[in-house]
């Protein structure tokens, strides 16, 4: 089922917006957590999630949560084992995001704002490359 598109992506050792990205299986390709913890390798966010903060007066730019990927919809109302297909790549939600110590130096509200809209954490199923337009289609986890 078609969900929405990639807006932006990023590469978490680097604040500069990228046209595509390579996704492996440990990660993304370039990436400070590349290799890390393969369950945690890939974090998506949503337009959603910046506009719950700009709603509450806190100017925070886009790429600023940390996520790879940004979409046009909210994946935190999905379940952990959908698939998102995306170019080449297919990803597997894995949890929930996580809040970080660094949302609190952006502004000290941000972390229990985005407490369960911050985005989610995936894991590569399927390599290959995501560029910046890529339409996106979730489904669940065949058993």
């Amino acid at each position: 089922m078609l969900q929405g598109s990639v807006i932006a992506l990023y590469i978490n050792s680097s604040s500069k917006p990228q046209e595509s990205l390579v996704f492996e299986q440990q990660g993304v390709v370039g990436d400070k957590h590349y290799a890390k913890n393969i369950d945690r390798s890939v974090l998506i966010s949503s337009l959603e999630s910046y506009a719950i903060a700009i709603d509450k007066d806190i100017a925070i730019e886009v790429g600023a949560l940390g996520e790879n990927i940004l979409i046009s919809f909210n994946p935190c109302r999905l379940n952990v084992g959908s698939l998102l297909h995306i170019g080449d790549v297919v990803l597997e939600i894995t949890q929930q995001g996580t809040l970080c110590q660094h949302l609190s130096a952006i502004d000290k509200r941000l972390p229990k704002l985005l407490k369960n809209d911050r985005g989610i954490f995936a894991k590569v199923i399927k390599e290959g490359k995501i560029k910046v337009g890529d339409k996106i289609e979730v489904s669940k986890v065949q058993n």
